[in-house]
Formats: structure tokens, C-alpha cells, sequence
């Protein structure tokens, strides 16, 4: 059986996701021009247009595009804002977070997963991409406070420490729970504190402290 071409399986999986309630415009535009095939190791390339994760190096996975614009339409992101991104990973949410945001400043505890997701960024043409080696845990106070912040990890515990740079009015998206399963939350910054918004199941490698030890 001949696979359809790339160009048909993209617009199969635009049309799914439209169907699932993404209804963002420049979220499903910043998907729909961004080529997930080159963020997709090659074992996995002919399941690049497919609305599912797939693993990558380092025991970590790409998001199911599904979740990538589920999360990215939460943060309801304005061209203006600078955005925090808690694990690069490949670099696809990177990338289509960039398209929508002033900067986006983005953590990864392995030093090889943040190099090969600077490398595709550059090949797109990605140039407000601001990149850190580090502990997401701690967020980036020098950089704080932020618009916005993405968490592509669970987090085990309520993340005070993150939530504490963002700007008033500012909104927290991630997932929260330390079960195989976990809930998708968005905190928004009040004058008071923070509301929560509890949104779907989801599931998501932990998010652990510290920088990782690699071969």
C-alpha cells in the first residue's frame, strides 16, 4: 500500500486537531509551518505526521501534536511575550512557540538535546531562541519575570519557584502529578495569588532536578 504523500498526511493532521478543539489561528498556522519530520529521530520518520509521541534520545519523547497545541493555545500567547520553556527536548515545542512569542528562553538538562534542537532551530531560521543548560527547577531568575512558562515534564509538587517569575496576569501551563498519568493545569497570576484551571489527562515523562550525566 502506497503511503500518501507528506503534504496529505499534514492535512490530515491539521484537520484532527481542528476537530479536538484547537481552534487558535496562529497556533494551528505556527504547526501547520513547521515541519515535525526534521525534529523526529530517523527510525521514526514516517510516523513524523502522526498525532502521537515518539521517542528521542535520552529516554525522552516529542509530544503528540495534539498536546504540543492543546498547551500552546492555553498559553494564549501574545507576539510581545517572552516565554519559559522547562525542557527543550527536541525542539518542536521550542519552534512553535517561537513563531507566536517575542523570545522564547528555553532549559534542558542534556547537553545533547539542547545542541541537536539549536541546530534544527538554526535550519529553520529560528533567531529569538534563548538557550540554557541547566536545572529546570530552578526556572531563570536573571531572566524573570515572564509572560509566560511551559513545562514539558511532570511536576510532582505545586511549582512555587516558577510561578514566582511570572509577571502579574502571567500564565503557568503544564502537566502536574506524579502517577503515569497526569493533569494538564494552567495557573494564572492574580492580584491575590494564582487560580488554577484543571484541563485534560495527560502523560509525561517526570520532570528531575539537576543536569544530567551523559556518555
Amino acid at each position: 500500500m502506497t503511503e500518501p504523500p507528506e503534504e496529505t498526511r499534514l492535512q490530515r493532521l491539521m484537520s484532527g486537531l481542528k476537530q479536538q478543539g484547537i481552534d487558535d489561528r496562529k497556533v494551528l498556522h505556527a504547526m501547520e509551518i513547521t515541519p515535525r519530520d526534521l525534529f523526529v529521530p530517523e527510525l521514526f520518520l514516517d510516523r513524523s505526521w502522526e498525532d502521537s509521541a515518539i521517542p528521542i534520545n535520552c529516554g525522552q519523547t516529542i509530544s503528540q501534536p495534539y498536546i504540543v497545541a492543546l498547551m500552546t493555545q492555553a498559553l494564549k500567547i501574545e507576539g510581545r511575550h517572552r516565554v519559559l520553556e522547562i525542557g527543550t527536548g527536541s525542539g518542536y515545542q521550542t519552534a512553535i512557540l517561537a513563531r507566536l512569542a517575542r523570545y522564547v528562553y528555553t532549559i534542558e538538562r542534556y547537553r545533547s538535546l539542547m545542541v541537536e534542537a539549536e541546530t534544527r532551530h538554526r535550519r529553520l531560521l529560528l533567531e529569538n531562541i534563548i538557550y540554557r543548560f541547566g536545572d529546570g527547577w530552578d526556572g531563570w531568575p536573571e531572566q524573570a519575570p515572564f509572560d509566560r512558562i511551559l513545562v514539558t515534564a511532570a511536576l510532582p509538587d505545586v511549582p512555587t519557584d516558577l510561578l514566582n517569575q511570572l509577571k502579574p496576569k502571567g500564565i503557568l501551563v503544564g502537566p502536574l502529578g506524579k502517577g503515569s498519568t497526569q493533569i494538564l493545569v494552567r495557573y494564572t497570576r492574580t492580584a491575590d495569588g494564582f487560580e488554577r484551571e484543571d484541563m485534560s489527562d495527560v502523560r509525561f515523562v517526570p520532570l528531575i532536578s539537576g543536569v544530567a550525566k551523559e556518555a
